[in-house]
Parts: C-alpha cells; sequence; structure tokens
C-alpha cells in the first residue's frame, strides 16, 4: 500500500530526501537550490515534481521561493520591529528595505477597494503590487491602488515610473496640485494564502497582520489604498503618533 502511494504521488519522496538535506546540512540555511531541472536529473523526476516539492516545504517553512531569484532553503528570521509614522518609506523597514514592484494600469476596482476609494465598482484604477524586502528576505507584500481619473494621462500615473518614481504617494499627487494630508490605517489578523506564503517564504496558512492603508487629500477625497500584508510571527508593528501642542 505504502509502494503503491509513493508511486502515485513521487514528489513526497523527493521531498523526504530535501528535508534530510536540510536537517544534515548538505543545505545550509540561506543556501540556493540548484535548479529544477537539475534537481529533475538528479533525482529521475521531472521539473513538476520538483516544484511540487518545493512547494510542499515552502509550505512547512523549511524553504522560501524568492521571486526571479529562485528557492532557498529558509534561514531563521530574527524578529524585527516595524515603525509606522505619519512619514514612513519602505512600509518602515529602515536603512535595508528593497523592493520589486508591477503596475497594471486599467484595472477595475473590486467592489472593497471601489468603496474605499468612493469609486463606482469596476472603475478604472492603476494597481502596483510590491514585493518587500528586508536584509534580502522577504518581508512583506503590498498592493496598491491609484484611481485612473485623478493619474491617467500624466507622469504620475505609474507609481514606480516617469520622473518622481518611487517618491511616494504625497510627492506625486503634489506634482498634480494635489495636498495629501493624512493617511487612515485599519488593522486586523488574516491567514496567509498559499501564493502568497510562496512569496513571503512562511507556510501557507500563518497568521498575519493586514493594513488597510488609505491616503486622502485636504477635500478629504481617498486618492490610494493599499493592502499590506505582515507575517506576525517575524514583525512588531509600532506606530509613533505626534501629539499636537497643548496651547
Amino acid at each position: 500500500m505504502a509502494d503503491g502511494s509513493s508511486r502515485a504521488a513521487p514528489y513526497l519522496g523527493v521531498a523526504a530526501a530535501f528535508r534530510a538535506r536540510i536537517a544534515d546540512g548538505t543545505w545550509a540555511h540561506g543556501e540556493r537550490l540548484p535548479s529544477r531541472g537539475e534537481l529533475g536529473a538528479e533525482f529521475g523526476v521531472g521539473e513538476d515534481v520538483i516544484r511540487r516539492a518545493q512547494e510542499l516545504l515552502i509550505t512547512e517553512g523549511l524553504l522560501e521561493g524568492r521571486a526571479g531569484s529562485g528557492t532557498y532553503v529558509r534561514a531563521p528570521y530574527q524578529r524585527r520591529t516595524m515603525l509606522r509614522t505619519p512619514a514612513i518609506g519602505l512600509a518602515g523597514l529602515g536603512t535595508d528595505g528593497t523592493y520589486e514592484a508591477d503596475s497594471i494600469a486599467k484595472v477595475p476596482a473590486p467592489p472593497d477597494i471601489a468603496e474605499r476609494l468612493d469609486l463606482e465598482p469596476g472603475a478604472l484604477c492603476v494597481r502596483t503590487t510590491y514585493e518587500i524586502f528586508a536584509g534580502r528576505q522577504p518581508a512583506l507584500l503590498s498592493t496598491s491602488w491609484e484611481p485612473m481619473a485623478i493619474t491617467g494621462g500624466t507622469v504620475i500615473v505609474l507609481p514606480e515610473g516617469g520622473p518622481l518614481a518611487g517618491r511616494g504617494v504625497a510627492v506625486r499627487m503634489a506634482h498634480l496640485g494635489i495636498t495629501v494630508d493624512r493617511a487612515a490605517e485599519r488593522l486586523r489578523p488574516v491567514h496567509v494564502e498559499r501564493d502568497q506564503a510562496q512569496l513571503l517564504g512562511v507556510p501557507s496558512g500563518t497568521q498575519a497582520t493586514l493594513i488597510q492603508r488609505t491616503h486622502y487629500d485636504t477635500a478629504g477625497r481617498p486618492v490610494e489604498t493599499a493592502d499590506l500584508l505582515i507575517p506576525a510571527d517575524r514583525w512588531d508593528i509600532a506606530y509613533d503618533i505626534p501629539v499636537p501642542p497643548v496651547t
């Protein structure tokens, strides 16, 4: 019976071999695994079998996938504090924060995003997805939405393109004569879904904090909203809130 199950699911045998290599130090923490083609040739299986074995170990927290780079043995992650302030850069990660971004224009706003941006459902937006790293390790994911009714046809339509690429919502909107004077954040606990887990290098179902952030202009109009997904086992979230002087 066991032999039949093994033949039916060869990726389980490959996954067991991967676990053994991690446990005995053959593959060290932080080490990049050989390509799927190389591993497939070594184990005598197709690349899809290797992929399924890697995905299983990613959900178990032993491996992590890095977009555009490969699959790595997950290194122990030191718990850190993410500082949220009125002027935050790279989500408050400090000097070692980096990111990769991808923007798509003319994306219809889902109902919940449309509500947050005070738009009709389906109104066209620019959606930008971010993979954010701290010390070269995946830190959090972010998805930002901006109404094309505001930015469409301007040089700032893509947050990470044009002359103000990467300058942040307030600076970019100021180029259009729009003053952003506040951001509101709502936090709630969630569990990481499978695709998100692979990008973050955490087990599927890991507890995370979802920050729903929206920027507003001086008229109270929402000009951008974003979802920030932060693994709860890696980050404490701290807020630095200024107190107006007493008069």
